[in-house]
Parts: structure tokens; sequence; C-alpha cells
């Protein structure tokens, strides 16, 4: 009942909650002018069409991250005062310092989408989407991913107002994920084991051909379900996986739920176009799950050392993340650099 009261207040509406509301509005012009004006009709997402839509949602990120500095220094509406904290206490949270929980939150998330990405492109290549449909599930994966993390972020939010001792096991399933994904190597997907694809299978008639970019198709008079539909339905299942690991780690960040609310979801929005910039590149990035390992691990530490006087200050988590980020595509480009053809001068 006490976690019930304390989703009930997070739900409340105050005068911070119209922030909620017009960031959701925001989000929604977003996706209509993406699926109604600039992808209306289907077609084939070229790598430069990619790149443009990455560095456009990647300015839209940071330039609401200028918006977050302006509305926490001057506490529009009272955003910014007494916010939680991961310790459990509240405190008023200005300009800068929401600036840079936003920006960790932000790069953490983008991160930990990039491992979304490339199980995505096993999916597509497991049920062989056809290249000019693919952006349509993304697009509802997207918009099916934006509500359940909505959700999740909504519990977590209360979970850590409520208990306090919450960050530990947090911190500690960071680190275990970590772990496991260090020991254990990754297997490939297998749909027709997944138990919602089960589920669906049973639940509708199976076409065994694309019909465009339709989900449901109505054959021999019975609404039949396509391949697209059982992808779309994996892309969803996908998402709330990853969710698990990406939710405890933007808390690691802040507890504050409108920093971890936008950062998280500026990061899924430009999932899209990140995919198919990163889809046909997967084997060049080889040290950047590596990268991701440490940065789950740090964020696992972090979590863990809240209530000590050795807790990690948010300037500091920023460089660390920043920095094993870098690290691990820079390292990743050099290794995939063409090797130099031999010199014979001077040799006899």
């Amino acid at each position: 009942m006490a976690l019930l009261s304390e989703l009930s207040d997070w739900f409340s509406f105050t005068p911070k909650a119209w922030f909620y509301v017009g960031f959701v509005a925001l989000v929604c012009v977003f996706l209509t002018l993406d699926l109604g004006v600039f992808h209306r009709k289907a077609h084939v997402v070229k790598l430069k069409e990619a790149l443009t839509w990455t560095v456009i949602w990647i300015a839209a990120a940071l330039a609401f991250n200028v918006w977050v500095y302006f509305a926490y220094e001057a506490h529009w509406l009272g955003i910014g005062r007494d916010v939680p904290q991961l310790d459990g206490s509240v405190r008023d949270v200005h300009g800068l310092e929401a600036a840079k929980l936003y920006l960790a939150g932000y790069i953490v998330e983008k991160s930990l989408a990039m491992d979304n990405v490339f199980v995505i492109a096993m999916i597509f290549s497991y049920f062989t989407v056809p290249a000019i449909y693919q952006h349509r599930v993304l697009f509802w994966g997207i918009i099916g991913a934006l509500v359940m993390r909505g959700a999740m972020i909504a519990v977590g939010a209360a979970l850590i107002q409520r208990f306090s001792w919450i960050v530990y096991v947090f911190g500690g399933f960071l680190i275990l994920t970590a772990l496991k994904m260090t020991l254990i190597k990754g297997e490939g997907i297998d749909p027709d084991k997944n138990p919602l694809v089960r589920l669906v299978r049973r639940l509708f008639p199976m076409s065994k051909e694309y019909h465009g970019q339709k989900f449901f198709v109505r054959l021999n008079g019975a609404r039949t379900a396509t391949p697209l539909f059982l992808a779309l339905v994996m892309v969803e299942f996908t998402d709330i996986i990853f969710a698990v690991d990406s939710i405890p780690a933007i808390f690691a960040i802040t507890a504050d739920p409108f920093i971890v609310f936008t950062s998280n979801i500026f990061a899924i929005m430009g999932l899209r176009s990140l995919y198919f910039c990163l889809a046909n590149l997967i084997d060049r990035f080889r040290y950047l799950k590596p990268a991701l390992i440490a940065i789950l691990f740090f964020v696992g530490i972090k979590m863990m050392l809240v209530h000590t006087p050795y807790k990690v200050a948010t300037t500091l988590s920023l460089m660390v993340i920043i920095g094993i980020l870098a690290a691990g595509v820079v390292a990743s480009l050099l290794r995939t650099r063409p090797p130099e053809k031999a010199h014979d001068g001077g040799r006899l």
C-alpha cells in the first residue's frame, strides 16, 4: 500500500507536472512529424539520411539540456526544488548540476542503446524483414518502448524514494550484469522459442509472406498476423530485456524523475536512426561491448557507494562515462583500420 501511495504522489498533478505534460506533448509532435511527414511513405533508409537524423536527434537532446539548465537554475514552477537523492535525502539542484546529470544519463542510455541495435539487427535478419519496412517496425517499437520505459521509471522512482536501500539492489544487479556479460558470450536469438511469439501464433493465424508494411491482413475471412508483426513483438520484447539494465543504470546517475525520464526518452527517440547508422557496421565496433560492460560496472559501483564518504561526484561520473565510451569507439576504429602497405625501399 505504501508503494501505491508513492506512485500516486509521483503521478499527482502539481505545478511541476506541467513539465511532464509539455515534454510528452513535444514527443508526440516529434513522432507525428516523423511518421506523418518525413517517413510517410515506406522507403529504404540510406546511410546519409540515417546520419542526418542521428545528428538531428542528438542536437535536439543537447538543446533540451540547455533548457534544463535554465529551468533548474531559475526553478521554474518549482522544478529543481526538493529533488530526491540516491541516499534518500532531498535538496535543491541548480542549473549546472542538472545539466551534467542529464548529459551523463543521456550518454549512458545512448551507449546501452547501441547494444540494443545489434540485437535488433539479428531480429531483422532472422525474419528477413525487407529494408523498406524496417523503419515502420522500429517506429512502433519505439512507441511501445516509450510507454514501458515511462512506467518502469515511475516504479523505480517510487521505490528509491520509499526504500533507500533499494539502491544497493540496483547497484548489485548492474555489477552482476556486467560480470555476466564478461563471462558469458552472447548466443544467437531464436524467436521460435520466445513465449510471446508462441502466444501470438496461438492467438492469430500466421501469414508466411509479407503484405507490404501491414502488421495484420484479412485472409480467407480471418484476421491474420504477418511476419512483420512477429518482428515487432520481438523488438518490443528485446527492449523490455534491455530496460531491466538501463533503468537501474540511469538511476545510478540521479534519482530525479524528470531528468531520468527525459534523458531516457531522448536516447530512445534516436534509436531508429542509430540503428540504420550502425547495423551494417557491427563488426567494426568490436570494443564497444567491453566499453558498455565497463560503464555498467562503474555505475553499479557508484550506486553502491552512495551512502559512503566515497560517493562519486557528478562531474567525475560524467568524465569517466565519456572517457570509457570514447576509448571503446577509438579502439574499435583503430583495430579495424586497414593495415599499411609495407615499403620495399632500402631492402636488398
